[in-house]
């Protein structure tokens, strides 16, 4: 194989324009072409050839179209890729599921269902993809509003305060304008919003059986247990970007499954969220009348300690933040022995409990920029908060 880049010089013939109609980057695909030769070399079509046909394609149409194997190949490397994970040492065990020639809004909503109903899998969750239609210079690609499949809508009182999520206050009241009938408790499933290029953005229920949710209780604290908190099993982030070989997938959902400190230490826990520290610091009942008392810290390792408890019950998988630590310093010598960098964001990777304590704590990283890879774009970020995305 050729190890001069054969486009290096027009790496910009064919850059990305806006979302509503993206033209593939040449450089970028023969760039992810040689990666996928050299991780995958048993291919049917030799390099050159391939590279040739994408070029053709692309001289011709604006973009090309992934073979399967380089789909898959693509989706992999993106977690592989992605510096925020912790958990990317199962990166070459996530199922890839082809999903570009679905249209419509109703066969979208089926195959997300289907998604949500493989990686849930009984309890035992499985890293899952669902790739949609890319976007094209003929046609964008379709989306889905929501940051997840399943979120739990949020409802302000006339106090200011907030029942359920409150990141999702915004986005629950844009639902509701548009027909959603909210049940208004603390952990309503919000219906999902899918957006194509032929039909206006349209609202679409998660069916009630495919939302595995985890009552919280605790092993020895029957306060916490009375609370009636509860957490849905699949974290399956529904609108970043994929990018592979300079094409955009806006519609591309993936899951991992939960590692506790989502859940206990942030989901449950932050003030812009369900912020039930305090709640939990009273069933404790310790003095959170002043900081020295650490009821912060305390309250926190509880509600950590039962959302642990609760998944393991239920036979949910779920993981702590001390053996995924590990698991991700032995992903990365074993990355760096194969001559691979791992871009890693500190600020993520280090866990938002008992930081000091886990192994990835104490070290530097490199973080770079690396494809394929996921993206979240200002629009996106706007549409999941209840945010107009369009210009004005």
């Amino acid at each position: 194989m050729d190890t001069e880049p054969l486009l290096a010089s027009t790496p910009h013939r064919h850059a990305s324009s806006t979302a509503s109609g993206s033209i593939a980057d040449l450089g970028e695909a023969e760039e992810f072409l040689r990666q996928f030769y050299a991780e995958q070399p048993e291919q049917p079509v030799p390099f050159a050839v391939r590279l040739g046909q994408v070029v053709a394609e692309v001289d011709t149409t604006g973009t090309y179209r992934h073979t399967s194997e380089e789909l898959a190949f693509g989706a992999r490397v993106a977690w592989r890729n992605s510096s925020r994970c912790i958990g990317r040492a199962y990166w070459n065990s996530l199922r890839v599921l082809d999903r570009r020639d679905v249209t419509t809004p109703e066969d979208i909503h089926r195959d997300l269902c289907e998604h949500l109903r493989r990686a849930t899998n009984a309890g035992r969750i499985r890293p899952v993809i669902s790739i949609f239609a890319p976007d094209t210079p003929e046609r964008p690609a379709p989306r889905v509003w929501n940051d997840q499949l399943i979120r739990y809508g949020g409802y302000r009182r006339q106090d200011g305060t907030v029942l359920g999520d409150a990141a999702y206050v915004d986005f629950t009241n844009v639902v509701r304008e548009m027909g959603w009938l909210a049940p208004q408790g603390p952990f309503d499933v919000l219906p999902l919003v899918i957006e194509t290029a032929d039909d206006k953005p349209q609202l679409f229920e998660v069916p009630s059986d495919l939302i595995r949710e985890v009552a919280i209780t605790h092993p020895d604290q029957p306060r916490i247990s009375n609370l009636g908190l509860r957490w849905y099993a699949v974290p399956a982030i529904s609108n970043m970007r994929l990018r592979i070989g300079g094409i955009d997938y806006p519609l591309a959902p993936f899951n991992g499954w939960y590692m506790g400190t989502e859940i206990g230490a942030r989901n449950l826990v932050d003030e812009d969220r369900f912020n039930l520290l305090p709640t939990v610091a009273a069933c404790l009942g310790l003095d959170t009348s002043r900081e020295t008392t650490l009821w912060r810290d305390r309250a926190l390792v509880e509600l950590n300690v039962a959302v642990l408890h609760s998944f393991t019950a239920a036979g949910i998988t779920i993981s702590d933040h001390h053996t995924e630590s590990r698991l991700f310093l032995n992903h990365l010598a074993r990355e760096e022995r194969n001559g691979r960098t791992v871009s890693v964001d500190w600020s993520w990777i280090v866990p938002p409990i008992s930081g000091g304590i886990t192994p990835v704590f104490h070290r530097y990283y490199d973080e770079v920029e690396q494809r394929p890879n996921f993206y979240l774009d200002d629009d996106a970020r706007a549409r999941s908060r209840g945010q107009c995305p369009y210009a004005h």
